[in-house]
């Protein structure tokens, strides 16, 4: 298996994907040996359906792409994506608690929801989205440092697996080194997933080193093929 295939969440999350396009990226994925697909919840029971058996997790997104969501809607969402074969989730965590490093905000949040994630399954992954980008643009190194400190807190004491840098659709960016190694300085225990703007097997091999433990890709195929994929989930 290619350890670099192992490691890549292969992505399609724009919102015109249809059945098809995902039945598509299910296929490279089994083909390739991906760690998982990651869909919309609409698809999450055709995309479980499909890869019962290959060895691929299922992945969905939750309070995606803003964050916006109540606590309880977001529990809600991840209970129904669990129940229809959801493997692993990656929660959007509320932007503003992270922004103030309000890391008693942010538990308070993702203890919420991971607590009925796993009264639907104990050992569902959850990964948990930031929006490194926003966190760390236009403020000095303390504050940025300070506001991943408090991510990475909220999200161990939560109970959570994985930080995730970005949603890919945040105006401030995706996934950069400087993110991962500073995630990575203060994971202590938790498991670090770039994405957003891994387009290359050069992009995905500088994350690895960085300290990233998974990738999530819309470009997977071309990473591990050599090539080079275009922008966008």
């Amino acid at each position: 298996m290619n350890d670099l295939a192992s490691r890549i969440d292969h992505t399609l999350l724009k919102a015109e994907a249809t059945e098809a396009d995902v039945a598509k990226i299910v296929d490279e994925a089994i083909q390739h040996h991906f760690a998982s697909v990651c869909i919309n919840p609409v698809f999450v029971r055709q995309v479980a359906a499909a890869l019962d058996g290959s060895g691929v997790k299922t992945c969905t997104v939750i309070g995606f792409p803003l964050g916006a969501n109540t606590a309880r809607i977001k529990a809600t969402e991840a209970t129904e994506a669990i129940e229809r074969g959801a493997d692993e989730i990656d929660i959007v965590a509320h932007l503003p608690y992270l922004l103030a490093a309000d890391a008693n905000a942010a538990y308070s949040e993702l203890q919420q929801i991971a607590t009925a994630a796993r009264v639907a399954r104990s050992d569902v992954i959850i990964k948990v989205i930031v929006e490194s980008a926003a966190l760390m643009a236009n403020v000095d190194d303390a504050t940025a440092d300070a506001r991943i400190t408090a991510a990475c807190a909220a999200i161990r004491d939560a109970g959570c697996d994985f930080i995730k840098t970005s949603t890919g659709f945040h105006p401030a960016g995706g996934a950069t080194t400087l993110a991962v190694q500073t995630m990575a300085m203060h994971a202590d225990g938790i498991k670090i997933k770039a994405s957003g703007g891994i387009r290359t097997r050069e992009d995905a091999q500088n994350m690895i080193d960085a300290g990233a433990d998974r990738l999530g890709c819309s470009a997977g195929v071309a990473i591990v093929t050599g090539g080079a994929g275009t922008a966008g989930y």
